[in-house]
């Protein structure tokens, strides 16, 4: 029963996080096409603060906390299957840092990447997350 209840709780969690990482890239998106000080510039700031701090960081913990209990109660430590899903984790809170410090840039006005760049990097968490749910589903190895 504990094992299917962190399984819950981690998909929630996956799903929270996955959300955050596939919107925030395109709020970039549009924030590169605004007016530096415009309203909408501004708009956007207070957007992408929120999304980061009050829905993707505890999110991205949660996911965490439940998927390395659930390695644990599962004992999956030596499957092959899981050890890469845990370097394509490991990949995603890199990417997660990464929109983070971008995020600070936007912040600051200090921005110069135009927006093909932001919907280019929105596709990376995708491309990763199709893996992780082949491999979880598959363990293919």
């Amino acid at each position: 029963m504990l094992y299917n209840v962190l399984k819950a709780l981690h998909i929630v969690s996956v799903i929270a996080w996955m959300a955050g990482l596939l919107y925030l890239p395109r709020l970039y998106v549009y924030h590169a096409e605004a007016e530096k000080g415009s309203t909408q510039s501004e708009t956007f700031k207070v957007m992408e603060r929120r999304l980061l701090r009050g829905i993707m960081n505890p999110a991205m913990g949660a996911v965490w906390v439940f998927g390395l209990l659930l390695a644990w109660q599962g004992d999956w430590w030596d499957a092959g299957w899981w050890q890469m899903k845990a370097a394509l984790v490991i990949g995603l809170t890199l990417i997660h840092h990464l929109y983070a410090r971008w995020r600070k840039d936007f912040a600051a006005d200090r921005n110069t990447r135009p927006a093909r760049f932001y919907r280019l990097w929105n596709e990376v968490p995708t491309a990763l997350m199709v893996v992780i749910v082949f491999l979880v589903v598959l363990k293919p190895f």
